[in-house]
């Protein structure tokens, strides 16, 4: 009998800054696999083995997640997951154009929503005791809002951003949580709901309890 594959490995924090919340950018590429119905593998490290010359080997920049299977190493989560959309069927459309759509939406998500959403973020965690905090921080909130305003005003009423749920969704919605304590998104009732629906696929669901569990265990040890 013919041995099975290996099945792919992800790497992911080994005790995570989110605390559970599945904000690690693992959690991308736990939703794809989740999605596709590819089983995976996890490699836990620590922030000291991250930058050790073994995980300096498959992510240059000393960071999670990477990405094994067989003889291929890839690592940042938006190239991880258009490979996996492009492997496995589910997370692309076929007809071309759609496909490149989606793939549009991906690249939105991460080079387009993130920056300032990532900036927000990292100023609220680390900046609220210094002197300049109270004078950037509408500024920040409002380079937010004029990318929520302009995704708001292309999403309408539709589920999802360009027909079928797609892997520039998978994307869009791993960003847009980023902002989950930070009050904006109530002011956009209908990427609230966008989120909303992305939480409640079985997928995202099955990817986030993966990650929690990591968080449980080690909260525990």
């Amino acid at each position: 009998m013919t041995p099975e594959p290996p099945m792919p490995t992800i790497t992911a924090f080994e005790s995570s800054p989110d605390r559970g919340r599945g904000q690690a950018r693992d959690m991308r590429v736990r939703w794809a696999l989740e999605e596709v119905g590819q089983p995976y593998d996890v490699r836990l490290v620590s922030f000291a083995a991250m930058k050790q010359p073994a995980h300096l080997a498959l992510h240059p920049f000393g960071q999670i997640p990477t990405f094994e299977d067989g003889d291929l190493a890839l690592f940042e989560s938006g190239a991880i997951v258009l490979h996996l959309a492009e492997r496995y069927a589910g997370l692309l459309p076929l007809e071309v154009n759609a496909r490149g759509r989606a793939i549009a939406w991906m690249f939105a998500a991460l080079n387009t929503l993130e920056p300032p959403i990532v900036e927000l973020g990292m100023a609220l965690l680390f900046e609220r005791d210094k002197s300049w905090y109270e004078a950037r921080l509408p500024m920040l909130q409002d380079r937010v809002r004029t990318r929520l305003g302009e995704l708001s005003a292309r999403l309408g009423d539709a589920d999802w951003l360009d027909g079928a749920f797609s892997a520039g969704d998978l994307m869009m919605v791993t960003v847009l949580r980023r902002l989950d304590t930070s009050g904006l998104l109530d002011e956009y009732p209908d990427i609230a709901a966008y989120v909303a629906r992305g939480e409640a696929r079985p997928a995202f669901r099955r990817a986030f309890e993966a990650q929690l569990a990591v968080f449980t265990a080690a909260s525990r040890s």
